[in-house]
């Protein structure tokens, strides 16, 4: 949001306080990808530099990979024209963001690699814990047999969520106060983005995850 409009909302939420409430129902039906893509089309459209970096970062926090985002400014052609996708091109190649260079779109999608986490033993049903492992910082639950492993960034701001910050099944990140719930990774506070959750599997006796 600009200051400008910032300014509005706390001047006049009488009147703005609305707008910006429309804005928000427009959207809760939206994954947070398919919303950040649609924010960063808007801002091209408007060519509202400020905007068009803040919406790419996010698009790219909540998991949009640099192709879909090409995709989506070239899908939008027809409203934005050829002039406004070289615009938002000239930005992209400004911010220097290695996954847009073009060794990187075209080489083949890596799997991941599987990683040791913990022993399966360690956690008990229901019980969630964080971990280190090969410079990662995990949380994990484990339920119904299952185990469920977790990205310790917070998807707002990329905020590294310390193992204090979990309280019964609420992990809520000290940097803005979003919470989520740790038994299923969804946001259940403040902000709109689900913890990144990485594939497990378990071998002889060990948790694996792969990212």
């Amino acid at each position: 949001m600009s200051d400008a409009l910032t300014y509005l909302a706390q001047a006049r939420p009488d009147a703005v306080g609305h707008y910006l409430k429309f804005l928000k129902e427009c959207g809760k039906h939206l994954d947070p990808k398919t919303r950040n893509l649609i924010s960063v089309i808007t801002k091209v459209h408007s060519q509202t530099e400020r905007g068009f970096r803040q919406y790419l970062g996010r698009a790219l926090r909540d998991g949009c990979t640099p192709m879909e985002v090409l995709d989506a400014l070239l899908m939008a052609f027809p409203a934005l024209g050829l002039t406004k996708i070289i615009w938002a091109v000239d930005i992209i190649l400004e911010m220097d963001i290695p996954g847009f260079a073009p060794e990187a779109l075209t080489a083949p999608v890596a799997e991941g690699t599987w990683h040791d986490v913990m022993a399966a033993e360690d956690l008990r049903e229901g019980e969630s814990t964080r971990v280190d492992c090969d410079d990662h910082g995990l949380f994990v639950h484990r339920a119904g047999g299952e185990y469920r492993v977790y990205d310790s960034r917070c998807p707002h701001q990329t905020t590294n969520i310390p193992h204090l910050a979990l309280d019964g099944h609420t992990l809520t990140c000290p940097k803005h106060e979003w919470r989520f719930d740790i038994r299923n990774g969804q946001c259940t506070g403040k902000g709109n983005a689900p913890l990144r959750q990485w594939e497990t599997r378990v071998a002889d006796g060990r948790l694996l995850a792969r990212w």
